[in-house]
């Protein structure tokens, strides 16, 4: 969607509202993303040389890194070197104004600017300001907070991987993503709370958090359970089947999450005779005998193509997938009618993933280039 396509769509639902964004690389840039495209008008506040993915490359797209590009359409871009005096004063007088501040420095790392949360909000008692971090400002604050860290230390990789084989880490930095979420939840409850309240307040969000939270049932199986689950590959602790499944030409994901489904799809394979077979007859039967039931499955499962399988299992209610590379998930989203390719300008991207019946996402400003607004931003924030 082109700007002009937009130009006469009414506000987005967090228009007027202005996010000064001190973070970099990833979960903070993701969160401010998601709130531009909402409407909040989004300053970008870089050093000198930049956002560190400006250079993280390949891929590229006209010499520029599509990992920037991914995540920082809607914003404004204003270079500042914070241990120049002027380049401090101007971030300041924009801290001041603020509706919103988010930033990601280790915990601590901008109180000798004056751009700690207790300085600024001095100043601007309804700042919501959210802080990002690996692991939290108390006894992990001198942890560097790298996704890849928080993967091997919350567990994740312990359970990514064959049973037999080394722990993997996720295929993206899934707890960076997470943290953006998370941040973006954190800053809309502390402005419905300021709109409330007339106060601001202090955000903290971290990664090792978001990773435990984000692990729901392996981790509430270790608190709640006293259970420590491993690597199982793409079986599931809880379910079967819910893995991939060979099939005449590979393989097919099937999933039977109850004993409908299962029923279901023993009439498709037409494995009927299994529905009133004991060890099958409910998911914890299912799960226990899994080494019995696999071999009927991938039997049948067999005998055609995955394509085939996937048409007449999801006709029947089973849930199936064919494992895509990325360019077949974005196929299907648009054979789905979910219009999955924004372009902003003339650089494409995805949708946001938030629809509203009255307040569309705008996609009209593409990222910026280093500094493309500083000019701008600094004789708004004279005026």
């Amino acid at each position: 969607m082109t700007h002009t396509e937009q130009a006469d769509r009414p506000p987005g639902p967090l228009s007027g509202l202005l996010v000064a964004d001190f973070s970099r690389i990833l979960a903070g840039p993701y969160a401010t993303m998601l709130l531009a495209d909402l409407g909040a008008e989004v300053i970008k506040v870089e050093g000198p040389g930049g956002d560190d993915t400006r250079t993280w490359m390949p891929p590229v797209r006209d010499g520029v890194s599509t990992y920037y590009l991914g995540i920082n359409r809607n914003k404004r871009s204003i270079a500042l070197d914070l241990r120049d005096p002027g380049d401090l004063a101007v971030a300041q007088a924009l801290a001041a104004r603020a509706d919103v501040l988010i930033e990601n420095f280790k915990p601590g790392g901008l109180a000798r600017f004056g751009l700690d949360y207790a300085s600024v909000s001095a100043g601007n008692t309804g700042i919501v300001y959210a802080s990002i971090s690996g692991f939290g400002s108390g006894a992990g604050a001198a942890l560097p907070g790298y996704d890849l860290m928080v993967q091997a230390i919350s567990g994740l990789m312990s359970l990514t991987g064959d049973a037999d084989g080394p722990p993997y880490r996720a295929g993206i930095s899934v707890f960076d993503v997470m943290a953006g979420l998370h941040a973006s939840i954190g800053i809309l409850a502390a402005l419905r709370h300021r709109d409330a309240t007339g106060t601001g307040q202090h955000v903290e969000v971290n990664l090792l958090s978001s990773a435990l939270s984000g692990l729901v049932n392996h981790s509430s199986g270790y608190v709640a359970g006293g259970t420590v689950p491993f690597r199982m590959g793409n079986a599931h602790p809880s379910l079967f089947p819910y893995e991939p499944l060979p099939t005449a030409d590979g393989e097919l994901i099937v999933i039977a999450g109850n004993d409908g489904q299962f029923r279901k799809l023993c009439q498709v394979l037409e494995l009927e005779h299994l529905v009133g077979d004991p060890r099958f007859e409910h998911n914890q039967d299912r799960t226990a005998n899994r080494e019995a039931l696999r071999p009927y499955l991938v039997e049948r499962l067999a005998t055609r193509t995955k394509d085939e399988w996937f048409r007449d299992l999801t006709a029947a209610g089973v849930a199936c997938a064919p494992i895509n590379t990325i360019d077949g998930g974005v196929r299907l989203a648009e054979e789905l009618g979910l219009d999955p390719v924004v372009l902003t300008g003339d650089v494409p991207g995805i949708r946001n993933p938030i629809r509203f019946s009255g307040t569309a996402a705008r996609y009209e400003l593409p990222p910026p280039d280093l500094d493309e607004h500083g000019e701008e931003i600094r004789q708004w924030l004279k005026s």
